[in-house]
């Protein structure tokens, strides 16, 4: 009997955990365009009046010119589809990015909480990979019209293998707010700063090192 509970409470769970594991909830109009200028604060944005909507609230030119990879150490740049420059794309549970790297230039290891990721290269050769929760590294290089996919949540990179020439991906993300996390960042400038102890002895460092790559980060 008790067993029979048992493979009952994984049943249902397992029916169960799909839905609670969705990035964004359905829309239940054909669109909800985000009214910016609304005082609410809600998960997403109010929607504007339907009888308001034109079509330039459904297009945007955000990811026309190209970012810049000089305003990191690492070379990078990301601009997004967002409420502010594409009001139309609010409850529709998708992001588009423009991913410029400069040459050598590094998208280090991040993730995104709440969504999974597909990235066409556009221009130049681009190593990519993702670390699975057992360690596993997938990894492949990408030339123009190549893609890859980047499950939810874990950790992955984009590398610019060109020495001399900038390179040019679109990404695709399954969420209106996918969240961007730096594992460097997050683990060495976070505000207030993890104790460096627990640094130490997660990483095998000295506090010198410590110190050292905080300093490099900009902490």
């Amino acid at each position: 009997m008790k067993l029979c509970r048992l493979f009952l409470q994984l049943f249902l769970g397992l029916i169960l955990l799909p839905g609670l594991a969705r990035p964004d909830p359905d829309p239940l109009q054909d669109y909800c365009i985000a009214d910016t200028k609304s005082p609410l604060y809600l998960n997403g944005a109010p929607c504007l009046n339907p009888t308001l909507a034109l079509s330039s609230h459904f297009t945007t030119s955000a990811l026309a010119k190209p970012g810049d990879t000089k305003a990191n150490q690492f070379g990078f740049s990301v601009t997004l589809t967002t409420l502010a420059n594409l009001p139309g794309i609010n409850t529709m549970g998708l992001t588009m990015a423009r991913v410029d790297i400069a040459a050598n230039g590094l998208v280090p290891p991040h993730s995104h909480p709440r969504a999974s990721e597909v990235t066409i290269c556009l221009q130049g050769v681009i190593l990519v990979g993702f670390v699975d929760t057992s360690n596993r590294l997938f990894t492949q290089k990408l030339e123009p019209g190549d893609s890859f996919v980047f499950p939810r949540g874990l950790i992955h990179f984009l590398y610019n293998l060109e020495p001399k020439k900038p390179a040019l991906a679109i990404s695709g993300l399954s969420s209106q707010n996918p969240g961007a996390q730096i594992a460097s960042r997050a683990a060495f400038v976070s505000n207030p700063p993890i104790p460096e102890v627990v640094l130490e002895k997660a990483f095998q460092i000295s506090p010198q090192d410590v110190a050292k790559i905080r300093k490099n980060l900009g902490g």
